[in-house]
């Protein structure tokens, strides 16, 4: 497996399925791939088109773009397809979502201070995220789980990122993709504390400063990520 990119795309694959034709989504845009909307035919000119092992003409490209917009809106993918017709292929569809989501990333790396430094499934979370909603939905309506991510609160974000409208398994995947950075973090601290502890019985005192450092730093993540896990009484 690659790097979270590699990892997003194909979680975005699943949960969002990926059509190699042209069709129309539930408002009447041309769409392609993995939810890729084309604005125009000269936009769908751009991709790599082929009948099969030919690459297609722009005039071609044109026609099947002009075919799906006459077509009524919101039908199963299928309902668009025309046999034999153009298709894009698989890495071009690769492609041109890794696009959309380095553009999502630099918008999150942005807008939240530590974004490059968080751990890998909360980047994939964030990213599921701000694919399904727009990032302006995502930063308007879930204050909490922004807050929770900024603060490194990783259980208060998986508390906080449900979304209406995902299947139960997609924000399922994302809630655990917040709970496991959480997991992650207390395993780090532990380790941190059996080295420093270490260091203390064997006299290695040049690297106790450093240990407890590190682990004071930890211990402050994880007091705010385990907020989320008590309830008022406590």
């Amino acid at each position: 497996m690659g790097g979270y990119l590699d990892q997003a795309i194909e979680r975005l694959k699943e949960f969002e399925g990926s059509v190699p034709w042209m069709y129309l989504d539930t408002v009447g845009k041309v769409t392609v791939g993995v939810g890729s909307m084309l604005s125009d035919a000269r936009m769908a000119s751009t991709l790599p088109f082929a009948y099969g092992a030919r690459a297609a003409t722009l005039e071609e490209v044109a026609r099947e773009f002009a075919r799906v917009s006459a077509l009524p809106k919101g039908r199963a993918a299928t309902f668009y397809r025309k046999a034999n017709g153009l298709r894009l292929g698989e890495d071009a569809i690769d492609q041109r979502l890794r696009g959309v989501l380095e553009g999502f990333e630099g918008y999150l790396r942005a807008h939240i201070a530590e974004y490059g430094g968080m751990p890998d499934g909360t980047k994939l979370a964030l990213l599921d995220m701000v694919y399904n909603l727009g990032p302006g939905r995502l930063f308007q309506e879930y204050p909490k789980l922004i807050a929770a991510v900024e603060s490194g609160d990783w259980r208060g974000a998986a508390a906080a990122c449900a979304r209406k409208g995902p299947s139960a398994a997609r924000n399922n995947w994302t809630k655990e993709q917040f709970a496991e950075a959480a997991e992650q973090f207390a395993e780090a601290a532990k380790q941190v504390a059996i080295r420093a502890e270490a260091a203390v019985e064997s006299g290695s005192w040049a690297w106790v400063p450093v240990l407890f450092a590190a682990a004071g730093g930890l211990a402050l993540v994880l007091a705010r990520s385990g907020r989320a896990a008590r309830s008022p009484a406590e």
